[in-house]
């Protein structure tokens, strides 16, 4: 870890300058409480850092939490070893596929029970009940019914995995999806608007923030917390339809879900709550990281094609009790495309079971920082319970 200045705290050994220019202007804002903690994978993003941890006292940036509101990981540990695989996964791969809706309009044509379910108790709860904007939306709450226990597309992905002893692991990245992302644009832009009306200059727009107190703050923690929920249930809903496929694919035949998990750890890698440190009440965002309290469980994956690990936090209190969540991007998606090809693609995905498609070159682990990198990086973050290497990929495109 270093001082980059006395504002901002830095485990990452490498950074670009855009995305070290993007921490020094959140740093300045004045609500920003103590420090900013950037972690090992730090990336530019849009507006925020990807890989930082913002402590605010008394107003929340929405743009530092991002589009996909909740984003996040959940990863399974199974009672099975590699030996219990088939020797082609194919037919499992296709069966997730058929299982789970992929792609950026992926949707169900019929609702799952379980979405159906999440949005009867949260849109009729008064503790998780969304704001106006999706409660007076009937096409805005349809696409959310549809959606939920979807993938999604970009970095999405659901990938079956082995670790050090042979233990088969589900591992699993997604959102909010189409209504996580239509609800914070809306309370971006509402920021903006606001910046404007009060003549606020900002080191960059999109730092636009909310101000406690106010309806639209308000507004804006009630979604929040909705789309947070939606996050973790949507990965909840597709992990238990991937176990239904391995119930199928080993058993011959479905209900062994239950007997076939030994474990489950579902945690967010966008998103905003508020907790206690240095004996304040804060809103702590974490913008691609998270939450690493002493013995917590976590998901750091690599990239498509390279290792991820299980880890347990250590609770650095100068990290807000944070850590990565995952590699960060070294190119962008049009660099990527530019440098790397289909020849990249075969050598890099040697050997796991994959769609092979021009459309996930962007996605390749040449795109990304080096995990063990990154790892070593947060050595004072975390620790290592196990090391998980894919055998079976499924993107989103």
């Amino acid at each position: 870890m270093k001082a980059i200045n006395e504002k901002i705290l830095s485990w990452a050994s490498i950074m670009e300058p855009k995305a070290e220019e993007q921490v020094k202007n959140i740093s300045q804002l004045p609500f920003v409480y103590k420090h900013v903690a950037v972690m090992p994978d730090a990336h530019l993003g849009k507006g925020a850092c990807v890989g930082s941890v913002v402590a605010t006292d008394g107003a929340i940036i929405p743009s530092c939490v991002g589009v996909d509101i909740g984003c996040g990981m959940i990863a399974v540990k199974t009672k099975f070893k590699a030996s219990d695989l088939p020797d082609s996964l194919e037919s499992i791969r296709n069966g997730i596929e058929r299982r789970i809706p992929l792609g950026a309009g992926g949707a169900h044509a019929k609702p799952c029970e379980a979405g159906v379910a999440f949005m009867k108790d949260t849109l009729d709860s008064e503790k998780l009940r969304p704001s106006a904007k999706l409660l007076s939306d009937d096409r805005l709450k349809e696409k959310a019914l549809r959606q939920f226990g979807s993938l999604g597309s970009g970095n999405h992905f659901i990938e079956i995995c082995l670790d050090e002893n042979q233990g088969v692991w589900i591992m699993l990245h997604s959102g909010s999806r189409g209504v996580g992302n239509v609800l914070a644009g809306k309370h971006i832009e509402r920021a903006k608007e606001l910046m404007k009306q009060y003549f606020i200059s900002l080191p960059d727009p999109d730092l636009a923030y909310l101000v406690r107190g106010t309806p639209e703050f308000e507004a804006y923690v009630q979604d929040l917390l909705w789309a947070q929920a939606y996050a973790l249930q949507n990965r909840d809903e597709m992990m238990n339809r991937v176990l239904t496929e391995l119930s199928y694919a080993l058993f011959k035949e479905g209900g062994h879900e239950e007997e076939i998990e030994v474990e489950r750890v579902n945690c967010h890698h966008n998103f905003t709550q508020m907790e206690n440190h240095f004996g304040k009440n804060l809103w702590i965002t974490r913008k691609g990281a998270i939450q690493a309290r002493v013995g917590q469980l976590g998901i750091i994956p690599g990239s498509m094609g390279t290792k991820s690990y299980i880890i347990r936090g250590k609770g650095n209190p100068l990290a807000y009790e944070s850590c990565s969540h995952g590699a960060g991007r070294r190119f962008s998606r049009n660099e990527a495309r530019r440098r790397l090809s289909m020849a990249d693609f075969d050598r890099e995905m040697k050997g796991i079971e994959c769609r092979r498609s021009e459309a996930l070159i962007d996605e390749l682990p040449s795109a990304y920082k080096d995990i063990d990198q990154v790892m070593d990086d947060q050595k004072d973050l975390v620790e290592v319970v196990a090391t998980l290497k894919q055998v079976v990929s499924v993107k989103g495109d």
